[in-house]
């Protein structure tokens, strides 16, 4: 008990030091949050953080940049042990989606293909997204599943809905899809025993599309076929697949009709992309990332999809099946940067507030956004953000009001696999440390003497300024885990993510950083440093919406 007391007192002093270098010269603000404890007021799947995986080969260019090298599925460096070690991190595992644009122009090499050739893809500026046809050859598909199976990822396929479609006058697509070579590769993979969380119907091919578009009479006919191939397939399988589409950018009307026409369980997940910043040569990306009203462009969106499938009387789910945020491979040192992950954990804490069950970041690796650097495969700063996400945030949502600047972002869950709620705060302000006292609404506090009392938005009695309201004094000699998120020398382009102050990198044998908190006393407010994120873990925050 001695020892275990004194590394406790360690812990805490560190923290309390580090919080003191934090505050450095410069304005400060104090601010409130209300974290409402009685109810969750909506929850995401277990895996919530999900990464893609793309087709785009070397010569995929940008701006003049080339930023995808041998990060495509076609070519990745499947034997890399940062690669390895950065997924099997995740636990529950890391959902990864395999897709993109090239996916509507990719065969798969099965028996079907009738002696024609398993090729690669070639540029050709005159086709569709600048490649021809492409093929994923069914050695390199049981390399890519031995790796899955390896590290623990789950799996969603984007299939090549393009398929038996003919070109329309109006730059759309008609036709069946024909699905003769995606049923080969679906049986090919059932039959492997290769498991697959899901596949998903097309890709940016819904509303007004993006290089051509279906109509949603005919996607929706697509999709139920889909479900039907899907289900005689596993049929002998107790869990099978899911079925998603269509991997496109939301458009009310079109998403409305696909629900209607497949309710009401014949499309378990319906998938939406994200690019709200714009392209990636945008020289005001940051701007745009720092500004609340941007961030909150998003809102009616999540707000809508949400709206939409609560009164259409469906099981259907909504996640975000891509984003990167700035479309073209994103911007080199913006979304491959520390900045990026106010953007990040914004989008997560915004769509989590309404109902979305899985959120998949594009990339993995790959472009200027991927979660991992495309060359050297050590992780950006996201993939930082990402895994604490991750870690401390648990499915539960709680709502959350903030009084104070509108410079802080606040998002609260209940804590993953522990007591309490963890606390998200970002400050998008370069100037000042906001010192956030915390205020709940039907919060449970333990007593000393082990009884419990429930309280409901009032402040708890004691000398110094609380961190908690709705706590009573048991709360007095506890502590919370806190981790400061700041970019290295203060520098917002930096690809190095410094936590509790210390730079967060993979050893020598590439294996994930120790991502350890500081202990700092629960009276005293959360300090939250200008340019900086903090994740805060309250485990004597007894919360009904939580038990």
């Amino acid at each position: 008990m001695a020892a275990a007391g004194t590394q406790q007192l360690g812990r805490l002093l560190g923290g309390l030091w580090f919080l003191a270098a934090l505050l450095r010269p410069g304005g400060a603000a104090a601010a409130l949050a209300t974290v409402d404890a009685r109810r969750a007021v909506a929850a995401t799947g277990e895996d919530f953080v999900c990464a893609t995986l793309d087709w785009w080969p070397p010569d995929k260019c940008d701006y003049g940049t080339c930023a995808w090298g041998r990060a495509g599925l076609l070519n990745l460096d499947l034997s890399n042990k940062v690669l390895l070690n950065a997924v099997r991190a995740f636990s529950p595992p890391l959902v990864l989606r395999l897709g993109g644009s090239l996916q509507d122009k990719v065969v798969y090499g099965t028996a079907d293909l009738g002696g024609r050739p398993c090729a690669p893809f070639a540029k050709n500026v005159s086709e569709m997204h600048g490649f021809t046809q492409g093929c994923l050859p069914l050695r390199r598909w049981d390399e890519l599943n031995a790796f899955f199976q390896k590290s623990g990822a789950k799996i969603v396929f984007g299939l090549n809905a393009l398929n038996g479609r003919v070109p329309l006058p109006d730059g759309s697509v008609g036709g069946p899809w024909d699905y003769t070579n995606a049923a080969s590769l679906i049986r090919y993979t059932a039959n492997k025993g290769y498991r697959i969380h899901g596949w998903e119907l097309g890709n940016e091919l819904s509303g007004t599309g993006v290089g051509t578009r279906v109509g949603v009479d005919q996607y929706a006919a697509d999709v139920i076929a889909l479900k039907k191939l899907v289900d005689d397939i596993y049929r002998s399988n107790p869990s099978r697949p899911l079925v998603l589409a269509p991997g496109g950018f939301f458009d009310r009307a079109w998403f409305s009709q696909l629900v209607v026409k497949t309710k009401p369980n014949l499309l378990n997940v319906i998938t939406h992309h994200i690019y709200n910043l714009g392209p990636g040569n945008d020289t005001h990306l940051i701007d745009k990332i720092l500004n609340p009203s941007t961030l909150d462009g998003m809102i009616g969106t999540f707000s809508d999809l949400q709206g939409m499938l609560k009164s259409a009387g469906t099981s259907t789910v909504a996640w975000v099946g891509e984003a990167g945020g700035a479309y073209n491979s994103g911007r080199h040192l913006v979304t491959d940067a520390f900045v990026f992950s106010f953007w990040f954990l914004d989008q997560l804490g915004m769509s989590a507030k309404y109902d979305t069950k899985s959120y998949c970041r594009q990339s993995l690796i790959g472009g200027n956004y991927g979660l991992l650097n495309t060359t050297t495969f050590q992780p950006n700063p996201d993939y930082y953000s990402a895994l604490l996400w991750h870690r401390l945030m648990g499915t539960k949502v709680l709502a959350t009001t903030f009084s104070g600047t509108n410079k802080i972002r606040a998002y609260a869950h209940c804590a993953r696999d522990s007591p309490g709620i963890t606390l998200l705060l970002i400050n998008l302000s370069g100037n000042t440390t906001t010192q956030v006292s915390v205020t709940t609404q039907g919060a449970v506090a333990a007593h000393k003497h082990g009884a419990r009392k429930h309280v409901s938005g009032r402040k708890f009695r004691h000398i110094h300024a609380p961190s908690f309201t709705g706590v009573d004094d048991a709360a007095t000699g506890a502590v919370r885990d806190e981790y400061h998120l700041t970019p290295r020398d203060g520098n917002l382009r930096s690809q190095v993510m410094l936590l509790n102050g210390k730079a967060l990198a993979t050893d020598a044998a590439g294996n994930i950083p120790t991502l350890e908190a500081v202990n700092v006393d629960a009276a005293q407010p959360i300090a939250v440093a200008p340019y900086s994120i903090v994740f805060a873990r309250i485990s004597h925050f007894n919360a009904p919406a939580c038990s």
